[in-house]
């Protein structure tokens, strides 16, 4: 299976906030493996190759082989969950959902777009992600890295919709046929308006400048008037 990678966990004991704390401390993380027709079983793996595997995985969606020492068969999974700590992102918990090789599953894949939409070479058009992942179902060998998504012919006003999608051998999607994935939009019409609108205090301000001789020219005109009265 091409798109699956390794990880070594160990089984875990104690529970609770106090002793997740002490595994954090000796650089290991708190783990659950949840399966679909087992209880959900408590593990812990090593902090350092967790980073390690997230930087393989890079966002791709692959099947995780858990190696552990006191089980001779190695569990199938994939990450449902990486929690980590909002101010030190160091990692807090790791839910993991075991699946079988023999069994559909469901798991959402991202999208991944290819090309550039005729819209935006040619029509000065932008493009709209709406859905970054799409929820699909199949087996275990047949988990797609992702879903190329070639938008190369999409023009000004099209979208392209889930029910439109390309999907692999053995890939089910399972979100609404109706639903958006991207779109080629016109630029919005504030933008455009907010750009004519930045021109016009300037061509305002030359106005008042040129008002002021002229009104001044009425001030000097007034006293010649008022001179022939005098007589």
């Amino acid at each position: 299976m091409s798109n699956q990678i390794s990880l070594n966990v160990a089984p875990r004991a104690q529970t609770g906030r106090s002793a997740s704390r002490r595994l954090r401390k000796v650089n290991q993380i708190p783990a659950i493996l949840y399966g679909k027709h087992t209880s959900p079983e408590k593990l812990a793996l090593d902090a350092p190759e967790l980073t390690r595997l997230l930087k393989a995985v890079g966002g791709r969606s692959l099947i995780i082989e858990l190696v552990r020492k006191d089980k001779p068969e190695k569990a199938l999974s994939f990450l449902q969950e990486v929690q980590r700590d909002p101010i030190t992102d160091r990692f807090v918990h790791v839910d993991l959902r075991e699946v079988k090789a023999d069994e559909k599953f469901e798991i959402r894949v991202p999208v991944q777009i290819v090309g550039e939409a005729h819209g935006v070479k040619q029509q000065n058009g932008v493009l709209e992600v709406a859905t970054h992942q799409v929820r699909i179902r199949c087996l275990p060998k047949d988990l797609p890295e992702a879903i190329a998504l070639d938008v190369s012919e999409l023009k000004v006003g099209e979208t392209i919709k889930v029910g439109q999608l390309k999907a692999a051998a053995g890939v089910e999607f399972r979100d609404p046929v109706g639903l958006p994935v991207v779109s080629c939009v016109e630029v919005a019409a504030e933008e455009v308006t907010e750009t004519a609108a930045a021109a016009t205090p300037a061509a305002g301000a030359a106005a008042p400048a040129a008002a002021a001789p002229a009104a001044g020219d009425k001030k000097a005109a007034a006293p010649a008037a008022a001179a022939p009265a005098k007589k």
